[in-house]
């Protein structure tokens, strides 16, 4: 029998381009979940009465308010200004990470991998 041509695999060249892509989709998407992570995310309600702070893990980082919107006779309101806030942060910190992710797929994405 004649000498085996086969060159390493099917596809050869084509399979390592698509590993080499992989890793760097992976490295690209770790640096961003590590900058996600280190961000925070500032909401103030109430023309800035309430500002909360949300870590780009959802945590919360703090809750600032304006002593003068402490009303004891007005509790309700007080604390529509503390959720409008926390809510605005939860989704600042939620739409960058879809911001992310979206770029992230659109320089190639998991799209071909699978």
């Amino acid at each position: 029998m004649g000498k085996n041509n086969f060159r390493g695999g099917y596809g050869g060249g084509s399979q390592m381009n698509m590993m080499k892509q992989a890793q760097k989709m992976q490295q690209d998407f770790l640096k961003m979940q590590q900058e996600l992570e280190t961000s925070k995310f500032e909401f103030t309600s109430g023309g800035g009465a309430v500002k909360a702070v949300v870590s780009g893990t959802r945590q919360f980082e703090s809750i600032e308010i304006d002593p003068e919107v402490v009303d004891p006779e007005d509790v309700e309101m007080l604390q529509d200004l503390i959720l409008a806030a926390v809510n605005g942060a939860l989704k600042l910190s939620d739409d960058r990470t879809n911001e992310a992710m979206s770029k992230l797929q659109g320089m190639g994405g998991f799209s071909g991998l699978f």
